[in-house]
C-alpha cells in the first residue's frame, strides 16, 4: 500500500526520499530553485505542489510558493505518468502535455537534478 498522489504524506516521502539519495544531493549541489506545478484536473480539482531547492536541500510541499521561478502546468495523467517514469518532461513539453511560464533557463540549469530525481524516489510506492 502505498501513499496517494499528490497528498501531504506524498510529498513528505518525495521529500525524505531526495534528501536522502547521494546521486541526487550531488546533482543539486549548493543550486537554489523554486518551481511551482499545477495539476489541473486531479481527482479533487486543480491540485499546486511546488518543489525547492536550498543549497542542495530539497522541499516538496503542497500549495503554492511564493516567488516561484518558473510554474509547471499539466493534467493529472501527464503528472502520474511522469510520477511513475512512463513519460520524461522533455517529451512531454515537446508534445504540448507540459505548459511552462517563467524562466525557462532555470529549468535548463536543472537538468542534472531533474535527471537524478526518478531514481532518488524509485522506492515511494505512490497510489493513483
Amino acid at each position: 500500500m502505498g501513499v496517494k498522489f499528490l497528498s501531504e504524506e506524498w510529498a513528505q516521502q518525495m521529500t525524505s526520499a531526495l534528501n536522502s539519495s547521494q546521486d541526487f544531493k550531488t546533482a543539486a549541489g549548493s543550486q537554489q530553485a523554486k518551481l511551482q506545478q499545477v495539476v489541473t484536473d486531479a481527482p479533487e480539482g486543480e491540485a499546486k505542489y511546488y518543489f525547492q531547492l536550498d543549497n542542495g536541500n530539497a522541499q516538496v510541499a503542497l500549495g503554492e510558493i511564493e516567488g516561484a521561478e518558473a510554474t509547471i502546468s499539466q493534467s493529472y495523467d501527464t503528472a502520474a505518468a511522469l510520477n511513475k517514469q512512463e513519460l520524461n518532461a522533455q517529451q512531454a513539453f515537446m508534445q504540448g502535455k507540459l505548459k511552462i511560464t517563467g524562466n525557462m533557463m532555470k529549468l535548463m540549469q536543472l537538468q542534472g537534478v531533474f535527471n537524478a530525481m526518478p531514481k532518488a524516489v524509485s522506492d515511494v510506492e505512490v497510489d493513483y
